[in-house]
């Protein structure tokens, strides 16, 4: 699944050197803006054919709350 996410994620990146691992902070280590999160969640949604409450997602900080996300929903 980390994978998966680091597909989903890198094209929203200025800087795809960056690595990403589990601990990845969303918007202090990938520099993501709040337009990028929802894009991120939007593509997600799409790729894992799940639904995102709204109060989940302000739970999304790092790359492993996402993976958690993911797996508690489907």
């Amino acid at each position: 699944m980390l994978k998966k996410l680091i597909e989903i994620v890198t094209p929203l990146l200025e800087d795809n050197s960056i690595k990403i691992d589990e601990n990845t902070v969303l918007l202090t280590d990938l520099g993501l803006n709040s337009f990028d999160l929802v894009e991120m969640v939007c593509v997600i949604e799409d790729e894992f054919d799940i639904s995102i409450p709204d109060k989940m997602f302000k739970t999304l900080i790092t790359v492993k709350d996402v993976m958690n996300c993911i797996e508690e929903l489907q």
